[in-house]
């Protein structure tokens, strides 16, 4: 996931320690795998072997275990949630799901749009308190698989380190880099992907692995932006990151009416602005849509704003309301997550997480704009006369373009943005007009999408998040999980 949709929303209104196991060279084997009646689970013998807690239906904690970022998937009924203490505990998990032939997925901050990391009678493997961030001495920082961002941001800036990543506070980790990873920084340091150098994965056959460029490289590849869940369950994650530079933030609002106007030139400016300057464009429905820019710079306000006063001058529109403010590395991230005014210690989940940040009930899709749109007038059209739905526009020019889309498993190098369509609801009328603007924009963009949103209705989703990396994905999911283990229904064994 990328940039949080609540708080940019909300914006456009406003002036443990890490897995017992780290990073290893080589595998260590999963024990001798038994096999049991197909599903059928020894719950009490599992409970036995982990040193984290394992939550049935008829416990107490299970109602709390089970839940997931969006109450939309409140319904759903695992057959139960390991909250696992450090991979031996995900070894045993796979194991026993494998064995007994259940649906196994793992969870890190449970965003998953699809809800795919809350499976019906399936086991979740809660990777929640794997959650440690060490920075070592040559820079490069070892984070536990289930950290959410804010535990991220807040451990590096004291180690006065950054790591490119996505804007809200709670996302995990883990599902944020599988897919690829955009947030604010993008431009200058590239996705969050981009800066991996190791993972320790557990794979379907109960074995930890380290997947890096020389050490399972295949997987390595595919780890990089092919989707979470799809290959394994990632416990650690290790990667290189930058010292913490100064931030500046803007946002322009402009007047209802002029969207045409301001989208051309927004996506002229994008397309060859400074690595260090990032943008997204808001765009809200109705008759007439409005819409909004906000944004982030590595340097100095005033810089920024030289480059905000040619964007603004080249859309021809005075904007509504301006403003800009100079941030460091943590308080830039906060703001983006909407945590200004809150402590680090709050800008957590008031569910699992002991700070004050909520669920959140949304249906949202993707696009992905490999160029700009010749007729940004289209859009317009699009969006008039529609009501509680909003787009958000996010760059990707910069560094990311300068990865072959063959490189990574993310194949959209030298796209222009990816373009999240949301609507802050979950009733039958919501996901028809989400379904409804996904395919009309899916006529102006082709047929693209970005698997950090992952969509359940998306037609050929294959080709829409991974393009030609498609195949290569399948055989390495195939390879590295011949009997399914980790399928689901937009599995990249189904590719």
């Amino acid at each position: 996931m990328a940039i949080d949709r609540r708080n940019l929303l909300r914006a456009a209104g406003l002036g443990l320690g890490l897995a017992a196991l780290g990073p290893v060279t080589g595998c260590v084997p999963a024990e001798p795998r038994a096999e049991t009646p197909a599903g059928q689970v020894d719950w009490v013998g599992l409970r036995q072997r982990l040193a984290g807690p394992l939550h049935l239906p008829a416990d107490s904690g299970y109602g709390t275990a089970k839940l997931a970022y969006n109450p939309v998937f409140d319904t759903r009924t695992p057959a139960a949630v390991a909250q696992v203490a450090n991979a031996s505990d995900v070894q045993a998990c796979v194991n026993a799901a494998a064995s007994a032939r259940i649906r196994v997925a793992a969870r890190s901050g449970g965003h998953s749009y699809g809800g795919y990391s809350t499976p019906d009678n399936g086991l979740v493997v809660d990777l929640g308190t794997m959650n440690g961030v060490e920075v070592k001495p040559d820079g490069t920082a070892i984070i536990g698989a289930g950290a959410r961002l804010m535990d991220v941001y807040s451990a590096l800036a004291k180690a006065g380190r950054c790591l490119p990543a996505g804007s809200c506070p709670t996302v995990g980790i883990a599902g944020l880099t599988l897919g690829g990873g955009i947030g604010v920084l993008t431009g200058k340091y590239g996705l969050t992907c981009d800066n991996l150098i190791s993972a320790q994965v557990v794979t379907a056959d109960g074995t930890v692995r380290t997947a890096s460029e020389t050490s399972e490289p295949d997987l390595f590849w595919a780890l990089r932006g092919g989707g979470g869940g799809n290959f394994g369950i990632v416990t650690s994650f290790t990667f290189k990151t930058v010292a913490t530079p100064q931030l500046a933030v803007f946002q322009v609002r402009f007047p209802a009416g002029s969207l045409t106007e301001v989208l051309g030139a927004w996506q002229s400016f994008t397309a060859s602005a400074p690595d260090e300057f990032w943008s997204t464009l808001g765009i809200s429905a109705g008759s007439p849509p409005t819409c909004r820019i906000n944004g982030c710079y590595v340097g100095s306000e005033s810089n920024m704003n030289a480059l905000v006063d040619k964007l603004v001058a080249a859309t021809g529109t005075q904007p509504a309301n301006r403003y800009s403010l100079s941030k460091d590395y943590l308080s830039a991230m906060m703001y983006f997550g909407g945590c200004a005014n809150y402590s680090v210690e709050q800008c957590r989940p008031d569910w699992n997480g002991g700070g004050v940040l909520g669920r959140e009930s949304f249906t949202a899709s993707s696009r992905i704009l490999t160029k700009p749109l010749s007729d940004p007038s289209r859009l317009t059209a699009l969006l008039t006369g529609r009501t509680g739905m909003d787009i958000l526009l996010d760059s990707l020019s910069g560094a990311p373009a300068r990865i072959g889309p063959k490189d990574t498993a993310f194949p959209y190098r030298g796209a222009l943005a990816t373009a999240q369509i949301y609507v802050g609801a979950t009733t039958p009328e919501a996901r028809a007009a989400v379904n409804d603007m996904r395919d009309g924009l899916g006529k102006l963009t082709g047929n693209t999408a970005f698997v950090n949103y992952i969509d359940p209705g998306l037609s050929d989703w294959a080709s829409a998040y991974y393009g030609d990396n498609a195949s290569r994905l399948r055989g390495i999911a195939k390879h590295y999980d011949p009997s399914g283990v980790f399928t689901f229904d937009q599995s990249a064994s189904k590719v």
